[in-house]
């Protein structure tokens, strides 16, 4: 019996336009720049090249392969349990954030090393500032509460000759917090960015586990294999995804005048309401939600600032150059 062969679009229409991941995965050119994946390349159901994504090491070597092909990056590597990211999503926030920053400069887009990004929730594959540094040549803070997580990520910018002038990653060291402790008073911070913890229970994240393997048409296995790894830190937390968020508006307030755009992603929509509320409650000046999407999967990006329009224009003037 031959097998229908799927009709793929040519582009990834929903991803960013200047995603390098609009397209299929080019194996052929994956595996010229990368060999050890062609050991994970096999025809799926419908005939195309693809990888098992229920295979956590397959999963891991693609993304290798996927950093050294388009960002050059020769060594990467996480502990056993950490979050392996999908690089396609993680990059999609890059570019969407990048042009919010662009329009607050007259629609262009600030690049450089004077551009500096805070990533809260950093984790131990450092994917958010290696990213922006390739991409936008930005540099970056990257805070975590996980002391091998944090390991991690030095370890991976210090081999990597590209990344070690433009990332300092920093130790969360109260968990409770989640700025007071990583800006410094004599920090200014371009941007903040967040990935926060979804679930609010360890229950809640494993149930989801469960349901991505069932969509992936898996048993659920004996022992629970995440395809795409995490930690608890990086899974869940008290009060999930919500409650982060509103600590971190909370505390975004003390340092209004230190940053300028602070964002994160929001995953639930329906947390959305609690969100703009507490953002109100802050009195942010300016508000903006930012729409993403991955295949069936939609999120966001909510962004604000305190800056008033004339504080605006000094922090533009005196620290980005229009081009």
């Amino acid at each position: 019996m031959s097998v229908k062969k799927k009709i793929h679009p040519e582009v990834k229409s929903q991803l960013h336009p200047r995603s390098k991941h609009r397209g299929r995965y080019d194996f052929n050119a994956l595996s010229e720049s990368f060999p050890a994946i062609k050991d994970f390349v096999k025809p799926n159901k419908f005939g195309d090249e693809s990888i098992d994504f229920s295979d956590p090491k397959a999963v891991i070597t693609l993304n290798k392969a996927l950093l050294k092909y388009h960002y050059g990056i020769d060594h990467w590597l996480i502990p056993e349990g950490y979050l392996c990211p999908p690089i396609p999503g993680r990059a999609d926030y890059i570019h969407h954030i990048a042009d919010l920053l662009g329009e607050s400069n007259y629609g262009n887009v600030p690049v450089g090393d004077n551009v500096i990004v805070l990533d809260i929730g950093v984790g131990a594959n450092c994917i958010y500032p290696m990213l922006g540094a390739i991409e936008y040549g930005w540099s970056f803070i990257g805070s975590d509460i996980d002391s091998i997580a944090v390991q991690n990520s030095k370890a991976i910018v210090d081999q990597n000759e590209v990344l070690s002038s433009k990332i300092d990653i920093r130790l969360q060291a109260n968990p409770k917090d989640v700025l007071y402790g990583t800006i410094m008073v004599e920090d200014r911070v371009d941007l903040t960015i967040c990935n926060p913890p979804f679930h609010a229970s360890e229950e809640e994240a494993l149930a989801g586990t469960n349901r991505k393997l069932k969509n992936l048409k898996l048993q659920k296995p004996d022992k629970l294999v995440k395809n795409f790894g995490g930690s608890n830190g990086e899974l869940w937390c008290d009060g999930g995804e919500k409650r982060f968020i509103r600590n971190l508006i909370h505390e975004s307030k003390k340092f209004s005048s230190s940053v300028f755009w602070f964002s994160t992603l929001v995953s639930k929509q329906s947390n959305l309401k609690a969100i703009y509320g507490a953002l109100k409650t802050a009195e942010a000046v300016e508000v903006k939600t930012i729409p993403m999407g991955q295949g069936n999967k939609s999120s966001r990006i909510v962004a604000w600032t305190f800056l008033k329009t004339h504080q605006q224009r000094s922090w533009r003037e005196t620290r980005w150059t229009a081009k």
